[in-house]
């Protein structure tokens, strides 16, 4: 009798290297998928395949989702300078959405009747994965088996070890996640909010590059080049996160709410995403009119909501999408950013859409839009609102 074909999300680590022979055990043809989201290299990559292989898999399948992770999710998340809790960027979130998407894909092209994953009871990625399938492909059966399990990582490692099957490197108390937008580090000390991280994330290389001066250009919200180099957008990420990596810059932890609505804590090496939004909310100061950003700004938090909490499906996002791009139709120009080691500012902002023109208005002490006697009927007239609101405060109840 044919074994039934099962499409595992893989990533080389220990969970979804404990799925590989357990769901075998269970009765499966499995069947791995890599979908490399900006996390992996050439000898990464192959490192992936040999682990998948070792343990037991039919067929190893590999994704190059690079580009459909910048132009689905990244454009739109440095359009809307997306930082949840005011710091992270969603450096998981999208991504794994994203490697929901493309299992779903394989799994259709090789007749399978179930998908898998390796995500725990506890985390974000099990909603992100489960509801990105149910919506794709609900006559798909979802497997889960650390969920399922409730394993946790000793017992992995035990199971793995008992089988003389290899237990990958760093698969003790650390779950690091690397991908284009940035890499998290979970467990250990994230779980004790006094405990400080690591060095590496708190100190930048000792041999870091002394300080200097990059240029990156936009087009409609969209970065376009680095340093007069024209470069495809997620390529300029990743070049752009080795330069950061290089200088120690990028590195935070977060706070917050899960999708399941406890607490969370990681650390977070995310260089390119953190100068890409604060080079762009600098050039959109500078052509945006206040109420566009208000506005922006608010669906924009609502959106990086719904997208870590996996919700990217809903049609209000694209909605949502729309007005973004909307906004975007003059965020044309260019930025300059000083890189220094563990640090960086955006030093300058140029555009041809800028709002701050000296040819229609001066800055100081002298203008030219009004006059002074314009000005002090404006200023008094602006404050009526709360000048009556004072004299009523006033009076006794």
């Amino acid at each position: 009798m044919q074994k039934p074909t099962i499409a595992l999300a893989f990533s080389g680590g220990l969970d979804t290297s404990y799925c590989v022979p357990r769901l075998t055990e269970q009765g499966y043809a499995v069947h791995t998928v890599y979908v490399n989201t900006g996390g992996a290299d050439q000898g990464e990559l192959a490192l992936i395949r040999k682990q998948a292989l070792a343990v037991g898999t039919v067929q190893h399948h590999e994704v190059d989702a690079r580009k459909q992770v910048f132009d689905r999710f990244v454009r739109y998340l440095i359009q809307g300078n997306v930082l949840r809790g005011e710091v992270y960027p969603l450096s998981v979130s999208a991504e794994r959405t994203q490697q929901a998407i493309s299992v779903v894909e394989v799994a259709q092209q090789i007749g399978a009747g179930a998908v898998a994953h390796g995500s725990t009871g506890a985390g974000n990625d099990q909603v992100r994965f489960d509801v990105a399938i149910r919506v794709l492909a609900p006559a798909l059966q979802i497997v889960t088996p650390i969920r399922e399990e409730n394993l946790s990582r000793e017992q992995s490692i035990a199971y793995l070890e008992q089988r003389g099957l290899p237990v990958p490197p760093k698969a003790g108390a650390f779950s690091i996640n690397k991908g284009l937008w940035g890499t998290t580090w979970g467990g250990g000390w994230t779980h004790d909010t006094w405990a400080a991280p690591p060095a590496e994330l708190l100190d930048p290389p000792a041999d870091a590059p002394v300080a200097a001066d990059h240029v990156i250009a936009w087009d409609h919200g969209v970065p376009v080049s680095l340093d007069g180099e024209t470069i495809e957008g997620a390529l300029l990420v990743g070049r752009l996160s080795a330069l950061c990596q290089a200088y120690g810059i990028g590195h935070n932890i977060h706070v917050g709410e899960t999708a399941l609505g406890i607490k969370g804590r990681i650390g977070f090496e995310a260089g390119s995403a953190i100068v890409l939004i604060a080079a762009h909310r600098e050039l959109e100061k500078l052509v945006l009119t206040k109420w566009q950003t208000f506005w922006k700004d608010h669906l924009s938090r609502f959106y990086g909501d719904r997208i870590h909490e996996g919700h990217y499906f809903d049609p209000a996002l694209r909605d949502i999408e729309a007005m973004i791009t909307s906004s975007q139709q003059r965020v044309t120009g260019e930025t300059r950013v000083r890189f220094s080691p563990g640090r960086f500012m955006v030093t300058g902002t140029r555009s041809p859409y800028s709002l701050m023109d000296r040819s229609v208005a001066t800055y100081g002490e002298e203008n030219r839009l009004w006059t002074g006697e314009e000005a002090r009927a404006f200023a008094r007239i602006s404050a009526i609102p709360s000048l009556l609101a004072a004299k009523v405060a006033a009076k006794k109840v």
